[in-house]
């Protein structure tokens, strides 16, 4: 079976989110960890979903809410970095993954566009 670089990615992300948001729970930073918990880790979930997607359009729909969910989540840490919240060099790793996840998302969606249209203008 083909790996999956995007689930994998994200996936793994998703439990370097969990971790830094058991750090902001001890440090009693609740709303903070909660709103990154759910916009980090969605990211992989939203991903995982569009791999059942019923059509194209369902599949590029479920990838473009794992990038808004991605945004969000660069959001957050940069917040949480920037207010010295975590550490600085923990908040740069996180970001950059964040975003070579939101760059692999941003081209596949692009690509599956691409192929969505060049299948409609061959069905006209």
């Amino acid at each position: 079976m083909k790996k999956n670089i995007i689930q994998e990615k994200t996936y793994t992300f998703a439990l370097e989110i969990v971790q830094v948001c058991r750090k902001l729970q001890e440090q009693k930073d609740f709303i903070l960890a909660n709103q990154l918990l759910k916009s980090g880790t969605s990211v992989g979930a939203n991903v995982r979903e569009s791999q059942s997607a019923v059509s194209n359009k369902d599949f590029i729909h479920k990838l473009s809410i794992a990038l808004k969910e991605s945004q969000e989540t660069d959001f957050w840490l940069h917040l949480l970095k920037d207010s010295n919240t975590i550490e600085s060099d923990e908040a740069d790793g996180l970001i950059r993954k964040n975003n070579e996840n939101a760059r692999i998302l941003s081209k596949i969606i692009l690509t599956s566009k691409k192929k969505l249209s060049r299948k409609s203008d061959e069905e006209q």
